[in-house]
């Protein structure tokens, strides 16, 4: 299986980093793993409404044109749907079954994904209601799918 996270913004955080490259480690067992990074807007704090549709727009253009026209793709998002971790593997499982062979998480800014990319997806992933920084959510992102692997192989990991 390929899986390619599509992500806003880069990591700057040497933790972070290392982390991720940890997990794309431990990933390349099962499959193909790419990580791509798109620039992000500049959004100030005291952003009015129309300039935060502003920034989304123009990171959700940014997006939509990176996405890999034969992926499944699955956004995160606060509203999405929150399976637990077992229920994230019978899902990836299942998609080359279905005809996808390719699985793209999009993650989006700090202000979230536009509408065009949440409408463009077949499937809102949240992981919890509380709001994470997106640099860590990637981390969070590439454990689960690390997790996913070992339990459609069952093979053990800690609980």
């Amino acid at each position: 299986m390929r899986i390619t996270v599509l992500a806003v913004g880069k990591i700057r955080e040497k933790y972070f980093r290392d982390a991720l490259e940890e997990y794309k480690k431990r990933i390349s067992r099962y499959g193909k793993l790419t990580i791509v990074e798109v620039p992000d807007e500049k959004a100030p704090e005291n952003l009015s409404p129309a300039g935060e549709a502003q920034v989304l727009e123009k990171e959700g253009d940014r997006i939509l044109e990176k996405i890999p026209e034969d992926a499944y793709l699955i956004s995160l998002a606060l509203e999405g749907e929150s399976p637990d971790s077992p229920g994230l593997a019978r899902l990836l499982e299942k998609l080359p079954h279905q005809g996808y062979g390719h699985v793209c998480f999009l993650i989006g800014g700090s202000l979230g994904l536009d509408s065009r990319v949440k409408e463009k997806s077949r499937m809102l992933l949240s992981f919890s209601p509380m709001t994470f920084p997106h640099q860590l959510m990637r981390v969070i992102l590439l454990e689960q799918i690390y997790r996913s692997f070992r339990i459609i192989r069952g093979e053990p990991y800690h609980k």
